[in-house]
């Protein structure tokens, strides 16, 4: 059987070789009618379209952006907030015409992601900035923008604002009366100081910066209130128990199990990292006998759909996340055409409902 080549079906629909060219590549060019005659005729000669790899090399890019993430996939899109950013990513690529390639950190060496797939451009999100795949990145001169990230250099950020997010939250908590106060984060990296504070968790840059924002809060009432009024603020990190027969590191049996020792020490509130942690902490609440918010007061990040459906129904922070996907991508859009996009930092909005009440 001879070889179907362009000049095949350009002589079968009767045009030239390089509208069926255009008719692949370049589909704006030609009327939709003239497309479907040319794509119909391709297919009745079995030819199903130019090589991808050839057709990149040709024009010298690939159409697709990659999304450099930390973990497993399984892992790094759990919380609803993540899966939304995700689907808002790849909706705006692909309204763009570009298509999104994950990159994972491999399991054992050999095949590097960030250094071995064919992308033109990167999205980095939430990634520890001493990843081995931002260096091959930076190597590579890929355009790049981060989310959720500290400002990594040559590269567009975007972000919420964590740090007041998280201070209007503990705000909230003191104003109404709290003063034993605990905390279920993630740790990245690092280890908590003596005193319990994380200020070595870096790595985690929105864990950085709401830890900043609830201790800015806390310990301005630490302040107002005089020494030792403000008795207690402890921090719970998830990290420090991976080893524990519970789960992966943000599993609904280790949170309970966290929150127990926070209630062991007698807080009359719970700040939590996400509000994926909540079940778990309204549960442990539960073991002890405690009402919420009668004996503890519960506050999360993100406003997950699942804080609504919670009964008692979540104190939350909320982040339009579709929105933050969208400002990437333009952002993305801009450093791919050689220009440098001021940081972008959306807003967060305190949303108070029925975990939260004065201590008993």
């Amino acid at each position: 059987m001879a070889k179907v080549t362009l000049q095949s079906i350009a002589d079968k629909v009767g045009v030239s070789r390089m509208t069926v060219s255009n008719a692949f590549s370049r589909p704006d060019q030609l009327s939709a009618d003239l497309r479907e005659r040319i794509l119909a005729a391709a297919a009745d000669l079995g030819y199903s379209g130019p090589d991808p790899a050839a057709r990149a090399l040709a024009r010298g890019r690939t159409g697709s952006v990659g999304m450099l993430i930390n973990g497993r996939v399984s892992e790094s899109f759990t919380e609803t907030s993540s899966v939304q950013l995700l689907a808002s990513v790849a909706d705006d690529l692909a309204a763009r015409g570009l298509a999104l390639t994950l990159l994972t950190p491999p399991p054992g060496g050999g095949f590097v992601p960030a250094r071995d797939v064919a992308v033109d451009a990167v999205l980095v999100y939430s990634c520890d900035p001493r990843s081995g795949g931002l260096e091959w990145l930076a190597r590579r001169k890929i355009p790049m923008v981060t989310i959720d990230e500290t400002a990594y250099p040559g590269a567009a950020s975007v972000n919420i604002d964590d740090r007041g997010g998280a201070r209007a939250v503990a705000q909230h908590l003191v104003d109404l009366g709290h003063r034993r106060i605990g905390i279920i984060g993630v740790q990245d990296g690092g280890r908590p100081g003596p005193s319990g504070d994380l200020t070595t968790m870096l790595p985690n840059y929105p864990m950085a910066e709401r830890m900043a924002g609830w201790r800015e809060a806390i310990d301005a009432a630490a302040d107002d209130d005089g020494p030792g009024v403000l008795t207690e603020v402890r921090v719970a990190p998830l990290a420090a128990k991976r080893a524990a027969p519970a789960g992966g590191p943000r599993s609904p049996s280790l949170v309970h199990e966290i929150a127990l020792d926070l209630l062991d020490h007698d807080v009359t509130a719970i700040i939590c990292f996400a509000d994926v942690f909540v079940p778990g902490v309204y549960r442990a609440a539960a073991a002890r006998g405690l009402s919420v918010p009668g004996d503890l007061s519960v506050v999360g990040f993100d406003d997950d759909p699942l804080a609504e459906t919670l009964d008692p129904p979540l104190t939350t922070v909320r982040q339009d996340v579709p929105a933050k996907g969208r400002a990437a991508v333009a952002a993305l859009a801009e450093v791919m055409a050689g220009r440098m996009p001021a940081p972008v930092l959306h807003p967060t909005e305190l949303v108070v409902r029925g975990s939260t009440a004065p201590p008993s």
